[in-house]
């Protein structure tokens, strides 16, 4: 069986790590190169960094921070946020990324999933999903840093991502981002029996028990976190040796 990934997520804005809930309540954190030399120290297997302003606010990437935080770190990372043509994704792969993570300019141009797929590999192309449970029960997509609903459900997304090339998925819930009351199970489980690429679950986590029920209950590849880490409510070693402990392989 596969090592289950632990994936730090860095949400960047103008330069620097910021962190919310339910993508509001915006607080400062540190730089991007300062906290990503530290997880790729200290355990983490991949990080993510999201420019997370960048789409809504029509502007491209900063590849500023891309380039610094690739001379510093030891494993891979991935970059999202305003990503919009394979220029975008060349610029990024060009400044250090291993991998291109794209969500509102997928949905407004699914295509480019394809291409990029067809051009850099499946492997290079991750597809973000932010998804949040309507009034109708059904879990509806959401554009422009979780400020714009879609006609999609997230289940039919995930679906026609990976036909088109996604090579990974990863699955944010809004409802449950920066609450710290576990991942959304049930969305989880949705997503990971209606595809054949890896899943990483998003948003939610508050205590080492959220991590194994999402590996456990949902069969993730990957579980991502943001503010449990940047503020030292738990530690990658810690939440390693206790997943470790549950035989949920790691890579120690």
């Amino acid at each position: 069986m596969l090592a289950r990934r632990i994936i730090p997520c860095l949400d960047v804005r103008n330069g620097r790590v910021v962190k919310g809930k339910q993508f509001s309540s915006i607080q400062d954190v540190d730089s991007p190169t300062k906290l990503g030399k530290y997880y790729s120290d200290n355990g983490a297997d991949e990080l993510v960094f999201y420019d997370i302003t960048a789409s809504n606010e029509e502007r491209d990437i900063s590849l500023k921070f891309v380039s610094e935080v690739a001379k510093e770190l030891r494993i891979p990372f991935s970059v999202g946020g305003g990503v919009r043509s394979i220029d975008d994704f060349t610029k990024l792969l060009r400044n250090g990324a291993d991998k291109v993570s794209i969500n509102s300019a997928a949905i407004l141009n699914p295509n480019l999933i394809k291409e990029a797929s067809d051009r850099f590999g499946s492997q290079c192309v991750v597809l973000s999903i932010d998804a949040k449970l309507n009034k109708d029960d059904k879990y509806k997509v959401f554009i422009n840093g979780g400020r714009k609903e879609t006609e999609w459900d997230a289940i039919d997304w995930a679906k026609k991502g990976v036909e088109l090339g996604a090579g990974e998925i990863v699955l944010n819930s809004i409802d449950e981002d920066g609450m710290k009351r576990g991942f959304d199970i049930r969305l989880l489980q949705k997503i990971t029996n209606a595809v054949n690429v890896p899943v990483i679950a998003s948003g939610g986590a508050g205590k080492v028990e959220h991590f194994y029920d999402a590996i456990e209950y949902a069969n993730v590849d990957g579980v991502l976190a943001a503010s449990v880490f940047h503020f030292g409510e738990i530690k990658i070693s810690e939440l390693k040796d206790y997943l470790n402990g549950k035989n949920i392989p790691v890579r120690l």
